[in-house]
């Protein structure tokens, strides 16, 4: 089976590398003009000239990135099978139509309201009671486009500094940690959930992802499932899906989905029976998922901005080291790290030995150690 990818980048090559072993095939299809995946077909296509080139070469189509015109996925499933579907491209594309989704779904949100002005951005935090997080309302990514107003008389300076037309502003969560929870749902509707992950965001980049994450409710870990499970039916969802919620004193608040393999679910690849990866693959492909059960406790780290002394942490036997042949960078994504271990606190002395190599990396702070900030 040839699979069709929409982005070429590192999660795109990561799904390529777990297709191979069933026999996939991986034409990329490229609209930036900066690919990055690094193996299979790759057709770069800024001017949208060569679609139908793309098409001929597929018999499926998926994608690895959600800020891609909606009108080009539209036209590729009017010829060949599109997963996941286009409307959930639409959907996570606004934030607006997302939150409202969300609602009529019974999956909680903060509260939240739209401003198109500097006024109506004020208006809005003095009705919400700030401090209250402006977003844009489209092309927001790893904490872009976003300000915090601390008064309603920030608004003016944070719709400046936006720069968007339309903005989500969403009242402050009181959060003790952030989490998400990864599921996939296959062709013939069976679904399978990862457990939740903790993550750790350093100025608005993940920096650590934990799972299963520790100390978590059973509870906890049921809610996620089922307002995953109501996203997942109603958009007739194929693929795999990720749910970025806020753990708070009164349960689960959610934050946003995005519809693919996701970077908190990096640890799957060595700590899951079945990678996030191949568990899409397999969905898209129409084949039976794979067992997402754990293989023990896991740590991802992500590698940003600069590579360290790799060397050194290919001498660790717990370090499993993903590169992702990019160029160093400053904030860019340039490879993960993934930690197994059999007790959490030998899994925070691990990260902890992996961190020392990683120069820029921030100090590893989770509900697990006694210095977790915030």
């Amino acid at each position: 089976m040839r699979i069709g990818v929409l982005g070429a980048g590192q999660l795109g090559r990561m799904l390529a590398l777990a297709g191979y072993p069933l026999a996939k095939t991986f034409v990329f299809y490229d609209m930036s003009g900066s690919p990055s995946a690094g193996l299979g077909e790759v057709i770069i296509d800024r001017e949208g000239k060569y679609l139908d080139d793309f098409l001929s070469r597929v018999d499926r189509v998926t994608y690895e990135f959600e800020h891609l015109p909606v009108e080009v996925a539209e036209k590729l499933a009017k010829e060949k099978p599109v997963h996941p579907c286009p409307r959930a491209l639409q959907v996570c594309q606004n934030r607006e139509a997302e939150k409202t989704l969300f609602g009529e779904l019974g999956i909680p949100t903060p509260q939240w309201k739209i401003a198109d002005s500097a006024e109506s951005l004020k208006a809005a935090a003095e009705s919400l009671g700030c401090p209250v997080v402006a977003k844009s309302n489209t092309e927001g990514y790893d904490g872009k486009g976003q300000a915090v107003l601390k008064t309603p008389e920030d608004a003016e300076a944070a719709w400046e500094s936006i720069g968007h037309p339309r903005l989500m502003v969403e009242k402050f969560v009181e959060f003790s940690r952030e989490v998400s929870i990864i599921a996939v749902r296959g062709e013939d509707g069976q679904l399978a959930f990862y457990p939740i992950s903790e993550n750790v965001h350093h100025e608005g980049i993940l920096r650590y992802a934990i799972a299963p994450a520790p100390k978590l409710e059973k509870h906890v870990q049921e809610d996620a499932e089922r307002y995953i499970k109501a996203l997942l039916n109603e958009l007739g969802y194929v693929g795999v899906l990720t749910l970025e919620l806020f753990e708070t004193a009164n349960g689960l608040v959610a934050n946003e989905m995005a519809p693919r393999v996701h970077n908190s679910g990096h640890w799957t690849i060595e700590g899951a029976m079945t990678s996030q990866f191949e568990n899409h693959i397999r969905a898209v492909s129409g084949h039976p998922l794979g067992s997402v059960e754990p293989r023990g406790l896991s740590c991802m780290i992500n590698i940003i901005g600069e590579h360290g002394d790799v060397e050194r942490l290919l001498e660790l036997p717990y370090a499993h080291v993903h590169l992702y042949n990019k160029g160093e960078r400053p904030g860019r994504k340039l490879g993960h790290i993934n930690v197994l271990a059999d007790s959490y606190a030998e899994l925070v002395w691990r990260v902890r030995n992996c961190v020392q190599f990683l120069p820029g990396s921030p100090e590893f702070s989770s509900s697990l150690s006694s210095n977790r900030k915030g």
